[in-house]
């Protein structure tokens, strides 16, 4: 199934359409790591911080979810780049941070106990590890509902093109999409545009208002 690129901001319809104390999904308070009750400011705040960090970062979702505190928190402070090897393909990938997921980010951790060397999003069933994708991709499906969207258009890949399917839009330029996404040599893809460093296209990333 092609999953469509998010072009809005699912979150700030979420917002606009529901209360923020509106009934939520059993199942996505079920699939939070909750210590010792789930409350509704955490939901949100996972919801935020998950969410806006796979637009911004790009990752498939297998990386995502497997982002540790360290990764994107330097000396307390969220990092405004940040550099992770992409299990896929065994190479790094640089990231950027809007202000949005670095405030989210921050907010999400001020709401649960952990310590640098705990991963970012943790599995609630499961001791010591982290979310699975399957339930990334359960969330998702539940929030993209209460956005009054179509869940069947739309998965955890929707949410790492988001951005580069904008960039693409607006420059026809397919090589910081590729450098984004992490594709860094002329066998990834059959178009080369040389001449853009990856300082360009994060700096084009960085720029794109959702």
């Amino acid at each position: 199934m092609v999953q469509t690129a998010l072009v809005t901001d699912p979150f700030r319809m979420i917002a606009s359409r529901h209360h923020r104390h509106a009934a939520m999904p059993r199942r996505s308070l079920d699939l939070l790591d909750a210590e010792p009750l789930v409350t509704f400011p955490r939901v949100f705040a996972l919801r935020d911080a998950l969410f806006n960090l796979a637009v911004d970062s790009k990752l498939r979702g297998c990386d995502l979810v497997h982002l540790a505190v360290t990764d994107v928190v330097l000396a307390g402070n969220v990092r405004p780049r940040a550099s992770v090897m992409q299990s896929k393909t065994g190479r790094p990938v640089v990231f950027e941070l809007t202000d949005a997921s670095r405030e989210s980010v921050l907010g999400w951790l001020r709401l649960r106990p952990h310590r640098n060397g705990d991963w970012l999003f943790p599995s609630r069933n499961r001791s010591g590890q982290p979310m699975t994708t399957r339930q990334y991709a359960r969330l998702l499906n539940d929030w993209l509902g209460l956005a009054g969207l179509d869940h069947s258009l739309y998965g955890t890949h929707s949410l790492r093109r988001t951005k580069v399917a904008l960039i693409y839009k607006r420059t026809g330029n397919l090589r910081p999409c590729q450098l984004l996404l992490g594709y860094t040599t002329p066998g990834d893809t059959t178009v080369r545009y040389p001449g853009v460093e990856l300082d360009d296209a994060l700096e084009l990333s960085e720029q794109v208002d959702l």
